[in-house]
């Protein structure tokens, strides 16, 4: 069974099916992130080891027999454990840089609780508007009806703006996601963030760092649609009269396109490029057990298949590091464990491996249900909603 929609009420539907969560998420998010902050747990150790982090050049703390951190030229990067969010080494973690199409991954963590892949949307003229020149598209097209989860697997794979536009577009507008975003990264403890263009398109005054981009990552991987989303490497996606058309993940260390050697164990995330950002990337591989994300920021040398050679380095050192370097920081200063307990658990969504197969999102639906159920949204859902025999798309 599928969820039917009229072909002109899908966007009032889709709102008001989200209305009431959308309502809620941005003073939640604002009062989570208005907390004050305790500060790392650990006492002085850990607090001194957080500050390092904003510190110029690497930072590093190996113990002996140790191989060094690879010279990379990145202008910044960072190698964190997933699971327990320890920052492994990193350089000028903190220093403010554009982010280009790495701030997906943002974008997605704040409106993949909202808008799961059950639901079906014609694409309007005003859900494309704006759309910078020169963007990255997967090829959406005005006036077709599309799954909300073959729009998340052009936003993933094919790093689509387009796509992005009309995601935007269902959960309140473009200026309305960026500010969700907003506070969504500030709940998260990134507070080198600010969004301006929720595609990652360079805007005047939008930047991140390597720091919050991995605290982005290893978010995404807690959550089992996003990672298997930027897992992915290839995907089917709707074209006119019915037709659809192979896409593939722009990622060349998970895909292995262009010449780039595919990194053993890699399991995501997002990669990005704009003239302004340069080339940008998170990733996350698993080995022996173990997850690592690692964020790179605009190499200045070896061309445009750099990040992925620096990304893969640096995955390298960390495995071989593991275990060996004392933390420099952590990607989450307010729930990392205290000295001398140990890492937390890899959660489920980070130790897999290999992505579980794309589904219509029914129980991120049924979630969504249950929470618009709440307000006034709920009385158009009901008489908006049919049930219709699922035909296989």
């Amino acid at each position: 069974m599928t969820i039917g929609f009229s072909s002109r009420s899908a966007r009032s539907t889709c709102v008001l099916c989200v209305a009431g969560l959308l309502t809620l998420m941005p003073a939640a998010a604002a009062a989570r992130a208005e907390r004050p902050d305790p500060g790392p747990p650990g006492g002085p150790r850990a607090a001194a080891q957080q500050s390092a982090l904003y510190r110029s050049g690497t930072q590093v703390r190996p113990h002996p027999g140790v191989p060094r951190v690879p010279e990379v030229s990145a202008l910044s990067w960072v190698v964190a454990d997933a699971g327990s969010g320890d920052v492994l080494a990193a350089n000028d973690a903190h220093r403010e840089l554009p982010p280009a199409s790495t701030l997906k991954t943002l974008f997605a963590l704040t409106v993949l609780p909202v808008l799961p892949g059950g639901i079906r949307h014609e694409v309007s003229t005003e859900d494309l508007s704006g759309i910078g020149p020169g963007s990255s598209l997967v090829g959406v097209v005005e006036g077709q009806t599309y799954r909300v989860s073959d729009l998340w697997n052009g936003v993933f794979l094919n790093s689509g703006n387009d796509a992005v536009h009309v995601l935007a577009s269902l959960t309140g507008g473009w200026s309305a996601t960026a500010e969700r975003m907003q506070a969504e990264a500030r709940a998260l403890g990134a507070r080198d963030t600010h969004v301006r263009s929720p595609d990652g398109y360079d805007a005047p005054g939008q930047v991140s760092s390597a720091y919050d981009l991995a605290v982005f990552g290893r978010a995404g991987l807690r959550r089992p649609d996003f990672a298997r989303y930027c897992g992915k490497v290839d995907a089917m996606f709707p074209g006119r009269d019915g037709s659809s058309y192979g896409i593939m993940n722009t990622n060349r260390l998970l895909t292995g396109a262009d010449g780039v050697e595919p990194y053993p164990g890699l399991i995501g995330v997002k990669n990005g490029y704009t003239s302004n950002a340069g080339n940008t990337l998170i990733a996350a591989a698993r080995r022996d057990g173990r997850t690592l994300v690692v964020t790179v920021m605009n190499p200045q040398e070896g061309g445009g298949y750099a990040v992925y050679e620096e990304a893969r380095s640096l995955l390298d050192w960390g495995f071989e590091a593991a275990g060996r370097v004392e933390p420099v920081g952590s990607l989450a200063p307010g729930d990392a464990p205290p000295d001398g307990q140990g890492p937390q658990a890899v959660p489920a969504a980070v130790t897999a491996a290999k992505p579980a197969e794309d589904d219509p999102g029914w129980p991120e639906t049924g979630a969504i249900l249950g929470v618009a159920g709440l307000g006034a949204g709920a009385m158009a859902l009901a008489l908006r909603l049919k049930l219709v025999r699922d035909d296989g798309s």
